[in-house]
């Protein structure tokens, strides 16, 4: 098929000055199961031109710059949807308006389609009057009420709606809900136009092409995804060196589907994360899943519910997929761009590219790829209910700040019961690291109530086998290895960024100059001081004091090396607290103290 196809560029390049691909009034090329490829420009002359991607066909261009595309004709290529009429799907359009003008266009959903046969197609009726999509025996109804763009500038960020209009740039994201109904319509593809809650769509325009750039703002999320009909290779879109402005980091919406509302306070969702990692494109990337959330009737957060648990390969992002950046934080990020050079032909029923899938599995975890990103997985059960999944990745370009592409911030801002990774004051959801067993990785924990929550190893990927993997929990000085079994631990109302840490090895193994010979915890109630001597002159990286139920009231860090500290106790009750000390070589120290005015 490849030489075939081959041996029909050649004989269309002729027939035109201008284009690489040229396809005449009249005239058609149908592309089943394998790539075109264009080196330059493609026009589809007359109005019944047409190229025809099935079977996961594919184009792909080589265009260095702008696009050149032009032509009245239209690439028509497939895609299926995954959601129900109540949930949305995330898309980018790979296609925008055909016509003689030059370069890409914008795009409207009054250009989708639905098949009848494997190259005819009926327009979708556009519905302004109606919530709820339909799908029929070769028919299609859309609610237009659901298209919304997210956009970030410099002074603008929110949601915006665009309905049925043609507005929609190149390389701009949008939402659209899915159908109620099927299609039992057969047109030569896997499955039938719409078996239910996947409804396949027909995009038919102009192919976009070459260089697309995207606005982002310091700080702010921008809704954008694949804009090409071809698979978009995320990691080089994400590690790109001319795409400093975003954190490098693809933000994947998911909703649980089984909340048949279109109310806002029923909807449960959330974003997941992907990251690419730090060895550049030819790394596969982490997926973590969305923690789905809530909201009361009084407009505040509902924490009740589970992870979706979707396990997801993101390395490539198949024809229409839509998905969310965030600007980096610092300085005044203004776009990305999309290239040609970010495209591959890579099918959706290979490995490593899913469009966003219907399943809801609690303990799924990523498939192993012989390269997969070395990395452990942790599962955070909270109240028997809720599960928050993270991913520490281990990545010799990694340090121990923040590193684009590397680690991925999480979104949940304002959940009351949560776990991550408390990195540079904020919370993540995949942390990298540079493996060394003396590391210590803090865990955050927010909570709400009394609540308990149990710790789990649920996946270990191309790291040592034979590696323990601890928790440390500072109240008591505990470590528990999460190879052996799960830690729970109930706790209340309050924030604990201090307390938890990932290790690689229990205090029992510090052996070297063991903290806790060369340290020394006095509670000196007459002066109302906590004193320590330090007479080995030890490096103390924190002190940090806790009260009996575990809630931090005070962190002492970046301490110069003396032989003794001291710290007021004067503003607490009497009680038992606990005292830990950890020094800059990762050993640590907790010793129980009371406070008494006796």
């Amino acid at each position: 098929m490849k030489s075939v196809l081959f041996i029909f560029y050649a004989l269309f390049s002729f027939s035109s000055l201008f284009a690489q691909l040229y396809v005449s009034n009249n005239s058609y090329v149908y592309n089943k199961g394998t790539v075109v490829y264009a080196r330059g420009n493609v026009e589809l002359n007359g109005a019944n031109s047409n190229l025809y991607l099935r079977e996961e066909g594919q184009l792909v261009q080589g265009t260095t710059g702008a696009s050149t595309n032009r032509g009245l004709g239209k690439v028509s290529v497939f895609q299926e949807g995954s959601v129900n009429n109540f949930a949305y799907n995330y898309w980018c359009s790979p296609v925008g308006n055909a016509s003689a003008t030059i370069g890409n266009e914008d795009f409207g959903i009054t250009m989708l389609h639905v098949p009848t046969t494997n190259v005819s197609s009926t327009p979708a009726t556009i519905s302004s009057t109606t919530y709820n999509g339909t799908s029929g025996a070769s028919a299609l109804t859309i609610a237009s009420y659901w298209i919304f763009r997210f956009l970030s500038q410099a002074n603008y960020s929110n949601w915006v709606q665009s309905a049925a209009a043609t507005n929609i740039a190149a390389g701009q994201g949008f939402t659209m809900k899915g159908t109620s109904g099927t299609d039992a319509t057969n047109v030569g593809e896997i499955t039938t136009n719409n078996p239910g809650s996947a409804q396949r769509y027909d995009f038919r325009g102009k192919p976009n092409d070459g260089n697309i750039t995207v606005g982002v703002a310091a700080n702010n999320f921008t809704l954008t995804g694949n804009p090409y009909p071809s698979a978009l290779h995320v990691n080089a879109f994400l590690l790109d060196p001319t795409n400093t402005d975003c954190t490098g980091i693809a933000y994947y919406w998911e909703q649980d589907k089984t909340v048949n509302s279109h109310a806002l306070l029923a909807y449960r969702g959330g974003y997941g994360a992907f990251a690419p990692g730090g060895t550049g494109p030819a790394d596969y990337g982490v997926y973590v899943p969305a923690f789905f959330s809530s909201y009361n009737i009084d407009g505040t957060l509902n924490v009740t519910g589970t992870s979706s648990g979707l396990a997801i390969e993101r390395k490539y992002a198949p024809v229409g997929q839509g998905f969310m950046i965030k600007g980096r934080t610092t300085g005044t990020p203004v776009s990305v761009t999309l290239r040609n050079t970010h495209r591959e032909y890579y099918k959706e029923a290979g490995a490593y590219s899913q469009f966003e899938r219907v399943s809801n599995v609690l303990n799924q975890t990523q498939p192993i790829g012989i390269n997969s990103t070395s990395h452990i997985r942790l599962n955070t059960i909270i109240n028997n209910v809720n599960t928050r999944q993270l991913a520490l990745t281990f990545s010799p370009n990694a340090t121990d700040g923040v590193d684009r592409g590397i680690d991925a911030m999480s979104t949940d801002s304002n959940l009351t019961n949560d776990v991550y990774f408390f990195l540079d004051n904020e919370k993540y959801v995949i942390e990298g690291v540079d493996y060394d067993i003396n590391k210590r990785i803090p865990l955050g924990v927010n909570v709400s109530g009394n609540s308990t929550f149990k710790f789990s190893l649920v996946q270990v990927v191309n790291f040592s086998e034979s590696q323990d993997i601890f928790l440390f929990d500072a109240f008591d000085g505990s470590y528990h290895n999460l190879k052996q079994a799960d830690y729970e631990v109930s706790l209340p109302t309050g924030i604990y960024n201090n307390r938890f840490e990932i290790t690689f090895k229990s205090e029992a193994l510090s052996i070297v100059n063991p903290i806790n010979e060369n340290i020394f915890v006095v509670q000196n109630n007459s002066s109302q001081q906590l004193q320590i001597s330090n007479p080995s002159m030890m490096e103390i990286k924190s002190v940090t004091l806790y009260d009996i139920t575990g809630k931090s009231l005070f962190n002492k860090t970046k301490l110069q090396i003396k032989d003794s500290y001291e710290f007021s106790t004067a503003s607490l009750s009497e009680a038992v607290y606990l005292v830990k000390i950890q020094s800059s070589d990762g050993q640590s120290f907790s010793q129980k103290i009371i406070v008494s005015s006796k």
